[in-house]
């Protein structure tokens, strides 16, 4: 069955580049038929997970999205955040890494690069990343708090950047202040985007990744987060607060509890009502919150039981690299090597990609909930827990 799964992953490496090629070709003016290629691909990950409850080896490595940290720097200090303090501090990615990188993400096919950091416009390369990567034909985005957008979209827009995820902290301008302990950020950041609105339009898909934590979890907050997405159209994506990730405040840390950002039991009815808000705004205005109804129906179970949540990880999709150089399979475990040592084709379809792809399916791992939203929809159970009401 290793054979035949080496095998396997050989065929993926080889056909996987020409299909994202011909299927961008084709999708590139046919909106329906990518709408179709989507449900073939959910429906064939609903076929895969139960299969593999009798049959584990069906699970594989398939890298499909690259997030690389350029830089490990930040203009902020957010309080669940440790970037820019003791996280990889003082890292950063050289140009010709990224280079590397990029042309590897190429060969091997990748559909999707995701630029972000720390803050990845306090590096000054990003315009000539952005420019490689449009010139091998990837497409990409940046993720980035935005303080810095005013300042830097014209040279990356020069550059080819289409596609700006802003991450999101309010609510009020107020608890997004407080929240990045930054006076004046968010009239900084509005700035930025009725700017970019401005000169660029629609040209650039700038849109909102939303954090929900104890400061935002409230009516008022949903109420000003839709103000100002409705404002600039800005689609929000809802992210949630984290637990495991390495860069953020754990659940046992003192500092967790003291900055009241985690969620428990006597919270769910105010997260319901939060959600209910939610999906009744999404029916009224679906471009403007495009996510699946039943992953926000998720959502507070997500919130609360945290680990506990027992569905399959997409991470096998994944590969993040770090801004010292570290490549793991996912943000928070699954280490494959770091790229001041060996080129990040040499790191895909090894023995430890394999194994990481089964461990990160069966949560062998601290299980977090990135992704929370694609794992819902692969997973049956999820699927059928959430499809009804709250």
């Amino acid at each position: 069955m290793n054979t035949l799964s080496q095998a396997v992953d050989r065929l993926y490496r080889q056909i996987r580049p020409t299909l994202v090629k011909y299927g961008e070709q084709l999708c590139r003016h046919r909106p329906w038929l990518r709408n179709v290629l989507l449900h073939g691909d959910r429906t064939a990950d609903l076929i895969k997970h139960k299969i593999a409850v009798l049959v584990p080896q069906v699970i594989r490595p398939e890298p499909r999205s690259l997030f690389i940290a350029i830089t490990a720097d930040c203009n902020f200090a957010c309080k669940g955040c440790h970037y820019g303090r003791d996280f990889m501090h003082g890292y950063q990615l050289s140009l010709d890494v990224v280079l590397r990188v990029l042309d590897d993400a190429k060969e091997a096919g990748f559909s999707r690069i995701r630029f972000y950091g720390g803050e990845p416009l306090a590096h000054k390369d990003l315009p000539k990343m952005i420019k490689h990567a449009n010139e091998l034909g990837l497409k990409h985005w940046i993720t980035t708090n935005g303080l810095l957008l005013r300042k830097q979209i014209d040279a990356l827009y020069d550059s080819g950047a289409r596609e700006i995820s802003l991450g999101y902290y309010g609510g009020s301008a107020s608890v997004y202040d407080a929240y990045v302990q930054r006076e004046g950020a968010h009239r900084i950041v509005e700035k930025g985007v009725a700017y970019t609105r401005e000169k660029y339009g629609d040209t650039v898909n700038l849109n909102l990744a939303w954090v929900l934590m104890q400061p935002t979890c409230n009516l008022e907050a949903i109420d000003e987060l839709w103000r100002f997405a409705e404002k600039y159209r800005l689609p929000i994506g809802v992210n949630l607060i984290q637990y495991s990730l390495p860069y953020f405040l754990q659940s046992h840390d003192p500092k967790w509890e003291s900055e009241a950002l985690g969620f428990a039991e006597t919270d769910r009815a105010r997260i319901n009502a939060v959600v209910a808000d939610l999906i009744q705004r999404r029916e009224r205005n679906m471009e403007l919150l495009p996510q699946p109804v039943m992953t926000l129906r998720s959502i507070p179970d997500w919130l609360i039981k945290g680990p506990a949540m027992k569905v399959p990880c997409m991470s096998r999709r994944l590969i993040w690299v770090g801004a010292d150089g570290t490549v793991q399979m996912c943000y928070v475990t699954f280490k494959l090597g770091n790229l001041h040592k060996n080129r990040l084709r040499d790191m895909l379809f090894t023995d430890a990609h394999r194994q990481a792809a089964r461990d990160a399916y069966n949560l062998d791992c601290p299980n977090c909930n990135c992704s929370y939203d694609s794992r819902v929809m692969a997973h049956g159970q999820s699927r059928k827990a959430y499809s009804g009401h709250l």
